[in-house]
């Protein structure tokens, strides 16, 4: 190997080490003087400064953007999120919402949310619940999905309603997409069906297919095998070592391509990150896996540094030009340095108070809480010091997805952050190959070391003059990676759960009655009085009421701001009715109250009873006569037969009207022979009744 070459394959791209960008300037300088001149070398540090827009927090996709030809987001694993609206009109009331969700193809839709409401799609993508969002039996949204293949086909919804707008020529080649298509409901209904005003959708989506070296068929040519120049024989992974594989070879991340990659190591590195572990639950779930998404104008260093961070990857170039990369696992050293081959060392024991880290505190994105970014528990204690200060780090990884995995990396920062750090500068011949080792092993007893394990945390350099190998790391335990769930893994914080809006409560206490007042020519009339259980001053109530039987249709009538009682028109006099009541508040109703029947009596005083009451038998027929009362308010005599001498259990077989204070009769046929009683009953108006008149006995052949 050419000392050029050594000198280029000194660089290695760490996490939680030397910055990537003072790597690549100490990297890309050097190679630029030697190969290209110092001009090349100042081009390339300063297309290094240039400002790229931070990867997105997962908050940020909590809306969609509306923005003119925004750069495509790229999902890697199963994230919640918007996405970026390239189509927004409407015809015939219905709103018509394209959203790209992603550029580039998915495996999957796995949830859809409206303003982060879960919502319930039926077979034809008609949102079935929660019920608000159906109304009288119409479904007011519907939502469509494409998963972005080479060749998709055009939402045939939107060609029909704007066929000059979009045509079948816009199908979204590559373009994972949601068509939401809302309704407007009639005003009254609006905010009942839209409590939240127009949906917001987002979604929780398995992200892109990935290419996995270990699946490859290794065999040229043949349908259906999983090779790296076919992405369509790609699967889905939440592997990341997988994702950061990925992005090393795509235009928007390292633009290497897949054969630069040496896939030995690569293979090894997905296997560490699919290994098994156990959680503080007895449960088990894989090393390193999790999720993310970003942007194609966002810096590749940073969203490399984020899944290098995740899975403990550390990315190098090889001897042979090849990208490799050290798996996030501890490999027993083949590297050892002795006080021979050691021509300078410096020691740290990082005990000083200021800088002495007591706890480190965890953030991750929790799947079960709708993948918001939670605080995992704290790992060590931030006051064990005498002094209370809380001395503390934080991890924030928005690729990390699983609280023992947080908790994982919280140990690994914790030791690292309070580990012993050296610089060693060695004999060439004994430390040439540190340049592609994450561990050696140095054991020089005079400075505390012995037999001792380094992480390089830094770049390795040479010095050519005296052909001397120079770097810095951390003193590490051997069971660096060890980790005891049971013990270590602490209790997350209960996460707060979504509160679903359960709307404007139903009325309590609602009772009604009826009421009488006195109209215009001294008649009376009957009313509905409804109250109920007094809620404060910011709902309104609405009371509706209908005739059960021969309606005159559903009427309704508004409580004035701030009372708990309210009255209707007036009746129609002796009409059964049923009530109920709602409330409304922001311009939503409640649901209703369950009915209550009422009957209209616009007089409830009884008319007199009748006088002379007398009956006689026939064939199959009898003949009543009586006075009917002096009273203002009688209206009918009502006349019941029974087979016993009681009024209780009487049959009502005729009704006879006519005025009050006079001689009055009725013929009742069809009656069965046998001796029968007879009771007359005067009512008003109303129907309210007198007490009942006997007539005696009487016999029907």
């Amino acid at each position: 190997m050419g000392i050029l070459e050594s000198i280029a394959l000194t660089i290695v791209a760490s996490i939680g080490t030397t910055s990537v960008i003072a790597s690549n300037l100490i990297y890309l300088g050097t190679m630029a003087a030697l190969y290209g001149g110092l001009a090349y070398g100042a081009g390339v540090l300063q297309s290094l400064l240039v400002q790229k827009p931070a990867i997105p927090r997962p908050d940020d996709g909590s809306y969609n953007l509306k923005q003119n030809v925004p750069p495509l987001p790229i999902v890697y694993g199963r994230v919640k999120k918007g996405g970026d609206y390239v189509f927004l009109e409407q015809s015939g009331g219905t709103a018509f919402h394209i959203i790209v969700w992603s550029g580039r193809r998915i495996h999957g839709f796995f949830q859809h949310f409206l303003h982060d409401e879960d919502v319930i799609l039926d077979s034809s993508g008609d949102v079935s619940g929660p019920d608000h969002f159906r109304k009288g039996g119409t479904n007011y949204v519907n939502i469509q999905t494409r998963l972005g293949l080479d060749a998709e086909s055009a939402y045939g919804d939107a060609t029909a309603a704007f066929p000059g707008a979009w045509t079948l020529d816009h199908r979204g080649d590559g373009l994972a997409s949601v068509l939401m298509r809302v309704q407007t409901p009639p005003d009254k209904y609006y905010m009942q069906v839209f409590p939240n005003q127009m949906p917001e959708h987002s979604a929780v989506g398995d992200g892109a297919l990935l290419y996995d070296p270990r699946k490859d068929s290794e065999q040229p040519g043949g349908i259906g095998s999983h090779r790296w120049n076919d992405p369509n024989s790609w699967q889905f992974s939440r592997n990341i070592a997988l994702m950061r594989l990925d992005h090393l070879a795509q235009p928007f991340g390292g633009k290497l391509g897949f054969e630069r990659m040496y896939m030995p190591e690569w293979m090894h590195a997905a296997d560490v990150c699919d290994q098994i572990v156990t959680n503080r639950s007895g449960g088990t779930e894989p090393r390193y896996h999790g999720g993310m998404w970003f942007r194609t104008n966002n810096d590749p260093v940073e969203v490399g540094r984020t899944l290098d961070e995740a899975a403990e990857l550390i990315v190098y170039e090889r001897s042979d030009g090849l990208i490799g990369v050290h798996a996030g696992e501890y490999v027993t050293p083949d590297i050892r340095l002795t006080e021979a081959d050691i021509f300078a060392i410096e020691v740290d024991k990082n005990k000083r108070l200021a800088s002495t880290v007591l706890a480190v505190r965890g953030r991750y994105q929790n799947p079960a809480s709708r993948y918001n970014t939670e605080d995992a528990a704290l790992y060590g204690d931030p006051y064990a010091e005498f002094d209370d200060t809380e001395r503390t780090k934080t991890l924030d990884n928005v690729a990390i997805q699983s609280h023992n995995h947080c908790q994982r990396k919280q140990k690994l920062t914790f030791i690292r952050a309070n580990a012993r750090r050296v610089t060693i500068t060695a004999d060439y011949s004994a430390a040439k190959s540190c340049a592609y080792r994450r561990f050696v092993q140095v054991h020089y007893p005079r400075r505390g070391l012995v037999e001792a394990t380094i992480e390089i945390t830094s770049t390795v350099s040479l010095d050519l003059r005296n052909m001397r190998i120079s770097f810095s790391g951390i003193v590490v335990p051997s069971n660096l990676y060890a980790f005891n769930a049971a013990a270590e893994e602490g209790e997350p914080g209960a996460s707060i759960p979504p509160i679903e809006s359960g709307g404007v409560s139903v009325p309590a206490g609602f009772v009604v009655e009826v009421r009488n007042e006195v109209v215009t020519g001294g008649s009376t009339a009957a009313y509905l009085f409804g109250e109920w259980d007094d809620l404060g001053d910011t709902l309104r109530y609405e009371m509706e009421y209908e005739r059960t039987s021969g309606s005159t249709g559903v009427q309704s009538v508004f409580a004035a701001d701030g009372e708990n009682f309210v009255r209707s028109g007036y009746l129609v006099d002796g009409q059964q009715y049923r009530v109920r009541l709602r409330a409304w508040g922001g311009g939503t109703p409640s649901n209703w109250t369950d009915y209550q029947l009422v009957t209209a009596v616009a007089d409830p005083i009884a008319p007199g009873v009748v006088t002379g009451a007398a009956a006689s038998g026939g064939a199959g027929q009898a003949n009543f006569s009586w006075v009917a009362p002096n009273s203002a308010n009688y209206t009918a005599v009502r006349i019941y037969i029974n087979a016993s001498n009681t009024f209780s259990g009487a049959m009502l077989v005729a009704t006879e009207y006519g005025p009050p204070n006079i001689a009055d009769g009725r013929v009742v046929t069809g009656l069965t022979a046998g001796t029968k009683y007879g009771f007359l009953v005067a009512i008003n108006a109303s129907g309210v009744p007198s007490a009942e008149a006997a007539t005696g006995s009487f016999v029907v052949t």
